[in-house]
C-alpha cells in the first residue's frame, strides 16, 4: 500500500478481496456524500454578512459636515 493513500489498513489479517471490498464500499459512499451536497458555488456567506448594506451615505468629516444632515 502507497503512503499517499486516502486510508490505511491497519488489520494485519485482511486479504486483498477484504480491502478492496472496503474499498469499495468507501468510495460509493463519497461518491453519494458528494452527489447529496451539490456543487459547490463559492464562498458561502453568513446571513450577518449578507444583511449589511449601506444603511445611509458615508460621513465625511470636514466644515460645516454636522450642518449638511
Amino acid at each position: 500500500m502507497s503512503e499517499d493513500s486516502a486510508f490505511r489498513i491497519i488489520s494485519k489479517n485482511a486479504t486483498d478481496e477484504e480491502i478492496a471490498a472496503v474499498s469499495a464500499v468507501l468510495q460509493v459512499a463519497l461518491d453519494e456524500l458528494a452527489a447529496a451536497q451539490g456543487p459547490d458555488d463559492g464562498p458561502v456567506v453568513s446571513a450577518w454578512n449578507r444583511s449589511q448594506r449601506g444603511l445611509r451615505s458615508p460621513l465625511t468629516p470636514g466644515p460645516g459636515a454636522w450642518c449638511s444632515f
